[in-house]
């Protein structure tokens, strides 16, 4: 049982200021702290949990700057075989469907049984890779995975669908999964996982060009501020008092 996993670096910015460089398309990046994207890592748990009831490899693949080794190196710590790390002379303006051919005509070399992406990124939200890849690939494909199982030569899964459904399917293999957060536990490196990951390959597919571009940003910008809350300050008396007048001029009481 091969498994391919595709991981992505981004930055984490819940808690951290994001602002807009020069060229209106791309956000500065030189005070924010990078991580490997949050589904990508449940993706990558359930291809090592996968991999202890099936013997086989598990190979990281990530399309993105000499930096993105940070995040294939935990990978490796935590028990991925091996990495390939896609850097193409373009980078900063591919697009997510040129992520998806570049990462197909790497993948295609090898032979997988299946192919794990996270559901979305945090930073650019497409949920456009996985599904482009399979369709690249010419294999079958589920989206939003919260459960796999495997069984002769097929994946048991259960996806999440529209108002709280849930969907089960039986996909023969080969095929692409793209995981939802939660499905598991992601597990952290160990001191010797770290350890034996410097002694891992990591296989740099560079002077490329990704090329076949649908999409281009054409600009970034901050929305509009709407209307501020109205904080109601005083005494429990007065501010119950307040909150009755506001809620009868808007026709509520």
């Amino acid at each position: 049982m091969d498994i391919a996993v595709c991981i992505k670096r981004v930055p984490e910015t819940a808690e951290a200021a994001v602002n807009i460089d020069s060229s209106e398309k791309r956000i500065v990046e030189d005070q924010l702290v990078f991580d490997i994207n949050e589904a990508d890592n449940y993706a990558l748990e359930e291809a090592l949990l996968l991999r202890e009831k099936e013997e086989g490899e598990i190979t990281l693949f990530t399309v993105g700057p000499e930096k993105s080794d940070e995040v294939m190196k935990m990978g490796l710590a935590k028990g991925a075989t091996r990495g390939v790390r896609i850097t193409p002379e373009n980078l900063d303006s591919i697009d997510s469907y040129t992520i998806a051919k570049l990462l197909a005509e790497q993948i295609k070399e090898g032979k997988f049984d299946i192919i794990l992406t996270g559901c979305i990124s945090s930073d650019a939200g497409n949920s456009q890779v996985g599904v482009t890849l399979a369709e690249l690939l010419g294999i079958p494909h589920a989206s939003l995975v919260i459960k796999m199982e495997l069984e002769d030569g097929n994946a048991i899964v259960q996806r999440e669908l529209e108002g709280g459904l849930l969907e089960e399917l039986k996909i023969k293999l080969p095929a692409v999964f793209t995981i939802q957060t939660g499905i598991n536990e992601p597990r952290y490196a160990s001191i010797l996982g770290i350890k034996r990951a410097a002694q891992k390959e990591i296989k740099v597919v560079g002077h490329i060009t990704g090329e076949g571009m649908k999409t281009e940003i054409v600009k970034m910008y901050y929305p509009p501020a709407g209307k501020m809350a109205e904080i109601l300050e005083g005494g429990p008396d007065e501010v119950s008092g307040k909150l009755c007048e506001v809620l009868k001029g808007k026709g509520l009481l």
